[in-house]
């Protein structure tokens, strides 16, 4: 797993012995997550004039979301620029402005519009800071808006995760809520290795309280959104509301939900807290079973913690077929019924 690199401060940050405002001071607002996206780049461009954002669309049009909305007209076109279609081209050119000492933030428009850029994720980017023992930084953000929910068409709704996962090098963060989302951006921008930042373009109108003075937990850290006696759910992204919904449907079974955050550093150590209190997991995301993330994660838990488990560590997760066309997804994805289904199984051993 990638090293977690310790990032400079920011402009806000608190010193360590200040104390922190409470919730609800008057630095916190109420945003959804476009605008915590568009928020932790205009502060991240603000602070390092070497940061620069590209994609298709994301200058005057502000984005297919409008998450870039306003940088073109505040940065100037030198900062903030449109490229061509071509995925491949975008990330090489990042690469190359990296190695030139900028911190380039691209967006690939929609995650299955990655696929043409694969080759340039995997064999250059991952890669390049370690051909270079280190001398070299990598600091480029690729941001891609992922995963389903929002009815769209072919290539709009896809799970990439398990492929930059299976690749070393990379980072792998995925937000759930507004706070998160702004400061995992910013933590990312800083970081000297290369990040997949996947949105959950179906929480990007969600709504939560963003306080830019009070950072969130760095890359690395889960956060366990519920706590609970009976079974251990571990997932990230969208899924984690809809664990929360089923924790509140669960028929006198305590659920205790985690939110991963980031794949790629994995905090392990929150994960096994919970299962030898628990000692049972369930784990929850939106692609395919077979090969998926649940998979990896589910050996390492049975390698790791056999004797604290009660139960077979079980998977709610989408199926082993294509993304299935907008009416059917909400078949294809994995709800509250498919999640209350496996922790039903795992409270039935024995």
């Amino acid at each position: 797993m990638t090293q977690i690199i310790e990032r400079p401060a920011w402009p806000g940050d608190a010193e360590p012995d200040e104390p922190r405002p409470p919730t609800g001071s008057p630095t916190a607002t109420t945003v959804s997550m476009v605008q915590a996206i568009n928020r932790a780049l205009h502060d991240a461009m603000a602070a390092d004039d070497r940061v620069l954002v590209f994609g298709e669309d994301v200058a005057q049009l502000g984005g297919v979301f409008r998450v870039t909305d306003g940088l073109h007209e505040t940065f100037g076109e030198a900062r903030c620029f449109d490229t061509p279609l071509a995925e491949s081209a975008i990330v090489g050119i990042a690469i190359g402005m990296a190695i030139r000492g900028m911190v380039p933030v691209p967006e690939i428009q929609f995650d299955g519009f990655a696929a043409p850029a694969f080759d340039q994720i995997v064999s250059h980017l991952a890669k390049y800071r370690m051909r270079t023992h280190g001398d070299v930084d990598m600091q480029v953000t690729i941001r891609i808006p992922s995963f389903g929910g929002i009815g769209a068409v072919e290539h709009h709704s896809e799970s990439t995760e398990s492929y930059w996962l299976h690749t070393a090098g990379l980072k792998v963060v995925i937000p759930s809520t507004p706070s998160d989302t702004y400061w995992l951006l910013r933590e990312a921008i800083s970081s000297r290795d290369p990040v997949i930042f996947l949105e959950p373009k179906r929480r990007y109108w969600t709504k939560g309280e963003l306080d830019t003075s009070v950072p969130a937990p760095p890359i690395g850290r889960a956060a366990v959104r519920r706590a609970g006696r009976d079974v251990t759910v571990i997932t990230y992204g969208s899924l984690v509301d809809t664990a929360l919904a089923a924790a509140d449907l669960a028929d006198g079974h305590d659920l205790e939900v985690i939110d991963l955050r980031s794949l790629n550093p994995l905090d392990f150590d929150t994960i096994a807290a919970s299962i030898r209190k628990t000692g049972r997991a369930v784990i929850m995301h939106e692609g395919p079973r077979t090969l998926g993330f649940g998979a990896e994660l589910a050996a390492r838990i049975s390698e790791e913690l056999f004797y604290d488990l009660e139960a077979p560590v079980l998977r709610a997760t989408g199926f082993d077929t294509p993304y299935p066309p907008a009416r059917l997804e909400k078949l294809w994805l994995p709800g509250v019924d498919r999640l209350l289904d496996c922790v039903h199984q795992a409270m039935s051993q024995p």
